[in-house]
């Protein structure tokens, strides 16, 4: 071991995934940060793409036909390994995902902060890589209870830690451009469906034979896959020392009111108005936005039917089963439309936020919001199958938008050093949004249908209700004001919190690290992450034409 290895001014060698261990050294481009958390985004954004594995895995005993139990409840499925699981069984996955990541991030994003971005991302791997072995272990002897605790708990854990691995560090490395930072990495959880579904399916057809599916094959080596990213990515990141700022900028000579110079304790953030109006500023527009998104195919059919495909005159009841998939084909490519708008969103409107400031970037949100959910029943009732589809992308971009724009909202209201663990818990919103959603669109849905409404209207009051969640979220982003004085920590206790940092620096040399740029290794790291991430926006671009032939 080198001297470096050993803590300053102690004689005890420090652990690989020591905090101090991983303050940057002299010389660190910032810009190798960004994609190193993009490889741990790009592979747990996975979970928004599981749904690929549902029609396979339903179909896991019987092959080319489920093997039916229609006695059977959900208890039932748990444990069985005479009959195929339902595809609502398999659905709770997708459920335990997001309550999990919230509630993990709310619980130990104070531990990540304390331990720093490398730990915290290597135990994301094995959770989320560990999850996937137990589920193929689950798929290869068929028991359900293994897929729903190892992908969905345990998995659902890795997916909090991971989410939040970088958004601390990534703001402290960017303090001039908080908001494309987050953008940049958050846009990788957005993204990771658009390669790992693509590539599930390329990877199922490969192993699939007369006696298997070929899911627990691809789980494991999926999980092999996304272990070496993600290690990849804990192992590059790197903290800057306490007060860094990139060289040749200066803070702005007039401090915006809406943000703070000061630090919020982690303990205090949740005991202020702001934050529990910020928290309702995301679940609103979560709730929005995921509500439509996971509805975005059966809506499209059942709107446009028989338009889809030429025939405008055949309302959805009237398709043939011929007809039906092609509708179904081409709904599936506005779904992927959709998940490229919510990528493109995390970024474009991250980074305008550094412009227009993050309260008018929620304000934009919710107003334009309000309009497109408004005019959406209009553009659906004239047939505009463009003007339905470009709304409901610009909509999908504001709620991508929204994830990546609220860890600077909370830096600005909150200050950087305990910003990932403020993160954390505020994600709570993210689960609470992933029930209120879906539930609201599909109960209202159903409700629509059993009343007799036609199909093609059943989505009308729905938008209205939505419409009606952005006004709340509207008021509750007017309503944010900056933190009162008192809740800010002295200068003396937030020096105490830094010394390490400012110790682990003296001993690396880590004030003369440089503002970067696209060097050699910065260009190769953004390689790694770009190209697969360009591959799987090919993909998408290329099923979407099927929505304008």
């Amino acid at each position: 071991m080198t001297d470096s290895a050993f803590a300053p001014g102690s004689g005890e060698v420090q652990g690989l995934f020591d905090r101090e261990r991983i303050v940057a050294n002299a010389g660190f481009n910032r810009w190798l940060v960004p994609p190193a958390a993009l490889c741990i985004h790009l592979c747990i954004g996975m979970a928004y793409g599981f749904s690929v594995f549902w029609l396979p895995l339903s179909q896991a005993i019987g092959i080319g036909k489920p093997v039916a139990c229609p006695d059977m409840g959900t208890l039932g499925a748990l444990f069985t390994t005479s009959c195929d699981w339902k595809v609502a069984d398999l659905g709770w996955m997708f459920t335990l995902f997001f309550v999990l990541l919230g509630s993990s991030a709310a619980i130990w994003g104070g531990w990540l902060e304390r331990v720093g971005p490398r730990r915290a991302g290597f135990v994301s791997a094995l959770c989320w890589c560990g999850g996937l072995l137990i589920s193929a272990l689950g798929v290869y002897i068929h028991q359900l209870w293994m897929l729903w605790v190892g992908s969905g708990v345990i998995g659902g854990i890795g997916l909090g830690i991971g989410y939040i691995s970088p958004v601390s560090t990534l703001i402290k490395w960017f303090p001039d451009r908080r908001g494309m930072a987050t953008g940049m990495a958050i846009m990788g959880f957005g993204g990771g469906a658009m390669i790992g579904s693509p590539l599930a399916d390329i990877l199922m057809n490969y192993f699939k034979t007369p006696t298997s599916v070929g899911v627990w094959q691809t789980f494991v080596v999926m999980a092999g896959i996304y272990f070496a990213f993600m290690m990849a990515g804990a192992f590059g990141y790197r903290i800057p020392p306490a007060n860094w700022r990139p060289e040749g900028w200066t803070p702005p000579a007039t401090q915006n009111a809406m943000i703070t110079s000061g630090h919020v304790a982690l303990e205090n953030a949740h005991k202020t108005p702001q934050f529990w109006l910020i928290w309702a500023v995301l679940c609103l527009n979560v709730s929005a936005g995921i509500g439509v998104l996971g509805m975005a195919s059966p809506m499209l059919q059942e709107i446009f039917a028989g338009k889809l495909i030429g025939r405008p005159e055949i309302a959805f009841a009237a398709l043939d089963p011929e007809q039906r998939q092609l509708v179904a084909t081409i709904a599936a490519a506005f779904v992927g439309l959709l998940s490229l708008f919510n990528i493109g969103g995390r970024f474009f409107w991250a980074s305008m936020s550094d412009k227009l400031g993050r309260k008018l970037t929620f304000s934009t949100f919710f107003g334009l919001g309000i309009v497109l959910y408004g005019l959406s029943p209009w553009a659906a009732s004239i047939g505009s199958l463009a003007l339905f589809v470009a709304f409901f992308c610009i909509i999908l971009s504001m709620y991508g938008g929204g994830f990546a724009t609220v860890p600077a909202y909370l830096a600005d209201m909150f200050g950087t050093q305990f910003v990932g663990a403020i993160h954390g818990r505020l994600l709570t919103a993210w689960s609470t949004a992933g029930i209120v959603g879906p539930v609201v669109v599909n109960y209202i849905r159903e409700a629509q249908i059993s009343a007799g409404v036609p199909r093609a209207q059943v989505y009308d009051r729905t938008m209205y209700i939505l419409a009606g969640m952005l006004v709340a979220g509207f008021i509750a982003n007017l309503l944010v004001r900056p933190v009162a004085a008192k809740w800010f920590m002295k200068d003396a206790e937030v020096a105490a919190l830094q010394a390490k940092s400012t110790s682990a620096a003296a001993q690396y040399g880590s004030y003369g690290i440089g503002k970067g740029g696209l060097s050699g290794p910065a260009l190769l790291a953004w390689a790694v992450v770009g190209l697969p991430l360009a591959w799987g926006v090919w993909i998408t671009l290329t099923k979407s034409l099927a929505l304008f032939r």
